[in-house]
C-alpha cells in the first residue's frame, strides 16, 4: 500500500522559509517521479513542482520559480520542498504525490498546512 506522510508545515511570516518533507513507503520510491501539489482555502488542487525518479530534472509552476526547490533522497525514500521568500498567497495545504504531474492516478498524502502571515 502506498503511504506518503508529509511534515514540516507551520506558520511563518512573509519572507520566511520552510522545508517540507514527505516520507514514502509501500512502493519503490526511487523508480517513481514525484511532485508537490497544494490546495489554498476555497480553491482546487494546484500542481507546484515535479521531479524525475533520479532527481536530475525538475519543473516548477511559474508562481514559485526561483523561490522553491524540490529534491529527493532515494536512499531515505524522502521527498523535500524547500520554500524560501514565502508570500501570503503560498498559504495552502501541501501534498506530495506520485507522478511528475498530478493526475487522477496519483496517490497523495494527508497534507501539511503552510500558513504565511504576519
Amino acid at each position: 500500500e502506498v503511504q506518503l506522510v508529509e511534515s514540516g508545515g507551520g506558520l511563518v511570516q512573509p519572507g520566511g522559509s520552510l522545508r517540507l518533507s514527505c516520507a514514502a513507503s509501500g512502493f519503490t520510491f526511487s523508480r517513481y517521479p514525484m511532485s508537490w501539489v497544494r490546495q489554498a482555502p476555497g480553491k482546487g488542487l494546484e500542481w507546484v513542482s515535479g521531479i524525475v525518479s533520479g532527481g536530475s530534472s525538475t519543473t516548477y509552476v511559474d508562481s514559485v520559480k526561483g523561490r522553491f526547490t524540490i529534491s529527493r533522497d532515494n536512499a531515505k525514500n524522502t521527498l523535500y520542498l524547500q520554500m524560501n521568500s514565502l508570500k501570503p498567497e503560498d498559504t495552502a495545504v501541501y501534498y506530495c504525490a506520485t507522478g511528475y504531474y498530478y493526475s487522477d492516478y496519483s496517490n497523495k498524502g494527508q497534507g501539511t498546512q503552510v500558513t504565511v502571515s504576519s
